[in-house]
């Protein structure tokens, strides 16, 4: 499905924006608050600022680790190995944080599972985990990386170049800063009107939760790939 594109000189017309690429890390900040039973890990996420319950969704992705995630937050995770409960565990993994409108939605969400669960068994409101959960926040850094793309055929040739947290940065945090909650790509796609609407699609298709960064990275490859007829491999 290649896009029919307009020439190189509207392609890189002076009122389409380039593309700056920047890269980021995730500071984690200990908050001091920690959990130890099912009813103070509810009481905690009611009044936790939304940085934290960000970090405890997304700081994972940005960790070096050796083998694929069991969960894909930090909640489930601990609902699992600590209170060994796998059916709060299971609850509280499938909460998308890309199908809500905010943090506060998430918040109501995990709240309800956790009350339900609390309302369904005796047990959990003094049961004692193995290891308490510690609650940490989040601050982002920007980097500049002092590169810029001047038309989307360019991004389609160095998509597999970019850093893993450049993609976090662009794809998924662009998502809390944009006021539509649409990532970097597309809304720097948007300024060539119509031309890009199948690539547009299709990156709305993707949702970043469910992998890793590089499975997300490959995923933009191969989008790009599949809308410029354009092949890595042909060039390398």
């Amino acid at each position: 499905m290649a896009i029919t594109e307009p020439s190189t000189e509207a392609a890189t017309a002076l009122d389409r924006p380039r593309f700056a690429i920047k890269d980021c890390t995730l500071i984690a900040i200990a908050t001091g608050k920690r959990a130890h039973t099912l009813k103070e890990f509810r009481d905690h996420i009611a009044e936790i600022s939304p940085d934290s319950l960000y970090y405890h969704f997304w700081g994972n992705l940005l960790q070096a680790r050796f083998e694929e995630r069991e969960y894909n937050n930090d909640f489930a995770a601990w609902a699992h190995r600590s209170l060994h409960d796998a059916k709060l565990a299971e609850q509280l993994a499938v909460v998308d944080p890309t199908q809500s409108a905010n943090m506060t939605e998430i918040r109501r969400q995990l709240l309800e599972y956790i009350e339900e669960r609390l309302e369904e068994s005796e047990h959990l409101h003094w049961v004692i985990a193995a290891q308490p959960f510690e609650f940490i926040r989040s601050q982002i850094v920007v980097f500049n990386t002092h590169t810029s793309i001047a038309n989307p055929r360019e991004m389609a040739k160095i998509m597999h170049k970019l850093s893993v947290s450049s993609i976090f940065y662009h794809f998924i945090d662009a998502r809390r800063r944009n006021p539509d909650r649409m990532d970097d790509f597309r809304a720097w796609l948007n300024h060539y009107g119509d031309t890009y609407q199948a690539l547009i699609e299709l990156l709305s298709g993707i949702d970043p939760y469910f992998g890793s960064l590089a499975e997300l990275r490959q995923q933009l490859v191969d989008i790009f790939e599949i809308c410029f007829d354009y092949s890595m491999d042909a060039t390398e």
